[in-house]
């Protein structure tokens, strides 16, 4: 395996293609692993057929996105705490350290109330690391609102665990330098995308954008971040298969020759997690 971190590739790199085409792609093109979004793609949804495909690409499970979208409130059931419990479980069967997960909705209310001590407490048997994304406000006719509770920044709570998404840093005007300093050794995963800047999602190929990525993969690689890089950008727009793999060959080039340790260790911030 190349020196600096792990990097895999998320599934939804791949949309719209199905899940087993990103087994695919990560065994072609390199990927020490997948990030497995779980989502209304019914193999995403299946851990034994996840299982059957980790064996037949020779691609681990490194990751797992909990079904937290707007889109996934029914998969696995309707109850968002049965939701966390059972990305937990599934990611134990699959060897994956890291589950993935997104602030509740403000519409969540009681969810909101009991999502920081079951993030604090779900992966503990399973020594499941639940590492908390930030996100963005959403902006429509003008008007800009955040539809996370308490808000899209988790540091201003504080969990143990931390995702950092550079495309959600573009969308929300947030210095990604900064809130990877406020993250600190909570730091357990990197989504590295990019963004222009522009209030929306874009998930833009690294280096195409207006993100410190290669300072923030040279700031990883050069600590003692113990997690996984994981590509996550959108291909719905290539018309062919090639094009998407060179889009996800390019985004591997750029994590291999940033995430190189220059041999300079440097201390990641101590964060002290809020008193609940």
């Amino acid at each position: 395996m190349p020196s600096g971190p792990p990097v895999a590739l998320s599934t939804a790199s791949v949309y719209p293609e199905p899940t087993p085409a990103a087994f695919e792609l990560a065994a072609e093109l390199g990927y020490d692993g997948v990030e497995l979004m779980v989502w209304n793609d019914p193999v995403s949804q299946d851990v034994a057929a996840v299982s059957r495909l980790s064996r037949q690409y020779g691609v681990p499970v490194l990751a797992v996105h909990a079904p937290c979208l707007a889109v996934t409130q029914r998969v696995w059931g309707s109850d968002p705490i049965g939701r966390i419990r059972r990305s937990v479980t599934a990611a134990a069967e699959w060897g994956a350290s890291t589950v993935v997960l997104h602030p509740p909705f403000r519409w969540q209310r009681r969810y909101a109330g009991l999502f920081a001590d079951e993030v604090a407490r779900a992966g503990e048997a399973a020594g499941v690391a639940l590492a908390v994304e930030n996100m963005f406000p959403v902006s429509r006719a003008g008007v800009r609102s955040v539809p996370y509770a308490p808000g899209f920044d988790p540091t201003e709570v504080g969990h143990r665990h931390y995702t950092l998404d550079l495309s959600h840093t573009a969308a929300s005007g947030v210095d990604a330098l900064a809130m990877l300093d406020r993250m600190g050794p909570a730091l357990k995963h990197l989504h590295l995308t990019d963004g222009s800047g522009a209030p929306r999602d874009e998930h833009l190929v690294p280096g195409r954008g207006s993100q410190p990525c290669a300072e923030v993969c040279q700031r990883i690689a050069d600590s003692d971040f113990d997690g996984v890089v994981v590509l996550e950008i959108s291909t719905r727009r290539c018309r062919t298969r090639y094009e998407r793999a060179a889009l996800l060959a390019e985004s591997l080039l750029f994590a291999r020759l940033h995430l190189q340790p220059t041999g300079t260790r440097q201390a990641r911030p101590r964060v002290v997690e809020p008193a609940r």
